[in-house]
């Protein structure tokens, strides 16, 4: 049986995920996000959370 993770908790995986993606993929960043976002299974809101996470760190 699966078990149930809080959004915020699936957002902080998709985030280490991306960053871990970065360095050894050529993808660029949206496609990751996107790629995050069908992986963890994360919202609209979510997905636009990490847009705005992302590039704030550049």
């Amino acid at each position: 049986m699966a078990t149930i993770m809080p959004k915020s908790e699936l957002a902080k995986k998709a985030i280490k995920w991306i960053c871990e993606a970065k360095e050894t993929s050529e993808k660029p960043l949206e496609a990751l996000i996107e790629e995050a976002a069908m992986r963890f299974n994360l919202g609209p809101a979510d997905v636009e959370f990490l847009i705005r996470f992302f590039k704030e760190q550049d």
